[in-house]
């Protein structure tokens, strides 16, 4: 389906073309509809053609050696994506897939490259669309870094979360334990004794005993509280240590290669150093 020109008005990476180039590229160009869950192309097709969206959104992303998927980047009205492959002929870096139905325009590696030579202003913004690329990938990376639990872990706290673990710690100190025996032991005196003061829970001593399991109830939920956020927080410890293990796996396997390349010249060099003796 051919393209209305008046479409590509609105697309940020077309902005230096002038209107009769806006004309001859939508005839060059094809519309096609975009359907929800529909895989435009996977990491390492071949890539031969250029996208634009013209309604909808498409969404970038890639699979780690942990077969996880990271999300690069969400395109939407008026952004273009798979321009990588489509320059350099080598297959694509990112998958890309339809998760809000619209419709694509579609240029191929020919009508582009035709068009930079009507339009050499329009490799620079292609070059700045990359660039941005580029540094949201950087971010990306950077975000992706071993991360450190205990600042993950304090990030989601809630209050109560914060306060059930510091009662947590105080009812398993030893200033809790002495402070609950000398109250007991204040408590029986008052109600045996008496102390010159009145006997408000004689023996058997019922109010003591409830306010005891009362306390026992409270305690024991603000300590499985605790607990229950100490086992989610190991999950995360788990995961992470995971990810450094396969980023330690990837660093050995590239070591491996690299001293292999080094054996390999070191052994071409010698071959040839016996061949000039010889």
């Amino acid at each position: 389906m051919p393209v209305d020109p008046a479409f590509l008005d609105g697309v940020e990476l077309l902005r230096a073309l002038d209107q009769d180039d806006r004309r001859v590229l939508a005839a060059t160009m094809d519309l096609q509809p975009a359907e929800r869950g529909t895989v435009l192309f996977k990491q390492g097709d071949p890539g031969d053609s250029l996208f634009i969206v013209r309604s909808g959104m498409v969404e970038l992303y890639v699979h780690d050696h942990a077969g996880q998927e990271i999300v690069l980047n969400h395109a939407s009205d008026g952004d273009a994506f798979g321009e990588l492959s489509l320059l350099d002929g080598r297959p694509r870096t990112a998958s890309a897939r339809v998760v809000d139905e619209g419709e694509l325009m579609v240029l191929d590696r020919a009508d582009l490259v035709a068009l930079v030579r009507r339009s050499p202003d329009l490799a620079l913004d292609i070059l700045a669309m990359m660039s941005r690329e580029t540094r949201r990938a950087d971010e990306l990376l950077r975000a992706r870094v071993t991360r450190n639990v205990n600042v993950e872990a304090e990030e989601r706290l809630t209050t109560l979360e914060r306060a059930a673990d510091l009662i947590a710690v105080f009812s398993g100190s030893m200033m809790f334990l002495l402070l609950n025996a000398a109250w007991f032991a204040l408590w029986i005196l008052i109600n045996t004794v008496g102390l010159g003061l009145p006997k408000f829970d004689p023996f058997p001593f019922g109010l003591l005993t409830m306010i005891v399991s009362l306390e026992a109830i409270f305690l024991s939920c603000f300590v499985l509280i605790s607990q229950n956020r100490q086992a989610t927080k190991d999950r995360v410890r788990s995961d992470i240590e995971y990810d450094v293990n396969v980023k330690a796996e990837m660093e050995i396997a590239q070591l491996h290669q690299k001293l292999d390349r080094i054996q390999e010249q070191v052994v071409e060099k010698l071959g040839r150093i016996e061949q000039r003796i010889s």
